[in-house]
């Protein structure tokens, strides 16, 4: 929405979103984010009680905003409409992208709660696309939700990286879009022709798990 049409309420967590990415917990200042969002510093205390309470109503919006993306990309119909939300109104998004990565380069209480959620929230969209036949089979979705996870969050965390490697001097709309169909393309087709580096690594496992039975114990004790 622009911010003439949301409540009070949503122009202080808007505004507090992008301070927080912008500066850190510590380091942001509520008089300043008040300022931003067009109000007072009384008002944003009215609403949320101190700057934890603001912090946590942030996290739940990102983070139940990022959900709610992951789920809607499983889905064609889906897909296309992120798409066009993201293409609409890209700020808002990279605006939580951002302030993902900032919890979790700052080792904040809540980065753990960011990162358990999206590993959970993916193993449950593995599970589902496995069940509907819409993805193939692994043998091991757990650990295939965690490489899937730690791929995006790499999106985040490493964004300057990410962006220069590409030639671009920031992260933003134009980066991502450039990643979208190389990350569909191999999701889609793989990134190998055949299955020999497949089938070696299965026989090293194999061989490995043979000689130390432990490896597979640990396994099992480690899923229950």
């Amino acid at each position: 929405m622009p911010p003439a049409d949301l409540t009070a309420q949503a122009r202080i967590r808007d505004a507090a979103i992008g301070h927080f990415a912008a500066d850190g917990f510590d380091k942001a200042n509520l008089r300043a984010i008040a300022a931003t969002a067009e109000v007072s510093a009384a008002l944003v205390l009215h609403h949320f009680g101190s700057k934890a309470g603001l912090r946590t109503a942030c996290d739940d919006f990102v983070l139940g905003d990022l959900m709610r993306t992951a789920h809607d990309e499983t889905s064609p119909e889906g897909l296309q409409d992120v798409i066009r939300r993201y293409t609409s109104n890209a700020a808002d998004y990279q605006s939580h992208l951002d302030y993902i990565g900032r919890a979790i380069k700052d080792g904040s209480p809540t980065a753990r709660r960011f990162v358990d959620t999206i590993i959970d929230e993916s193993e449950a969209i593995v599970l589902a696309g496995i069940a509907d036949g819409s993805m193939r089979p692994s043998s091991d979705p757990r650990a295939l939700a965690v490489f899937i996870a730690m791929s995006s969050l790499a999106m985040m965390t490493l964004a300057p990286v990410v962006a220069r490697s590409l030639g671009f001097e920031m992260m933003g709309p134009a980066v991502l879009q450039r990643m979208a169909l190389p990350s569909l393309e191999l999701y889609t087709h793989g990134l190998y022709t055949d299955d020999t580096f497949l089938v070696t690594t299965q026989q090293a496992l194999a061989a490995v798990h043979a000689t130390d039975p432990q490896q597979d114990a640990h396994r099992e004790e480690h899923v229950s």
